[in-house]
């Protein structure tokens, strides 16, 4: 775990708000179309008509999410869809806690 780069990533105020999103997405986003739940997590439209950022945009953000482990991508046909991966999020704060 780098420490540092999950760091980077957190200094985004939109980047964090997307984990909070992520955290309740059933409170933060409409039910989705194709599926029927969230076990997957939410597809990138929600996440940018919430965030209001172009699709591109969002795109950069959940890919560096996505390399840093803090998020987890899961395909349903054309649509990708991102959930927190809480593993790696208690482990960043464990090892925050420990380092400082």
């Amino acid at each position: 775990m780098n420490i540092v780069e999950i760091s980077k990533i957190l200094s985004n105020q939109t980047r964090v708000a997307i984990l909070k999103w992520l955290k309740n997405p059933e409170e933060n986003f409409p039910p989705h179309q194709d599926i029927d739940h969230f076990d997957d997590g939410v597809c990138v439209g929600f996440i940018q008509d919430k965030a209001g950022l172009s699709q591109s945009t969002i795109s950069t953000y959940l890919n560096s999410m996505q390399n840093a482990k803090l998020v987890i991508p899961t395909r349903h046909g054309k649509w990708t869809y991102y959930k927190r991966n809480e593993e790696v999020i208690q482990a960043y704060l464990k090892e925050l806690k420990e380092q400082l």
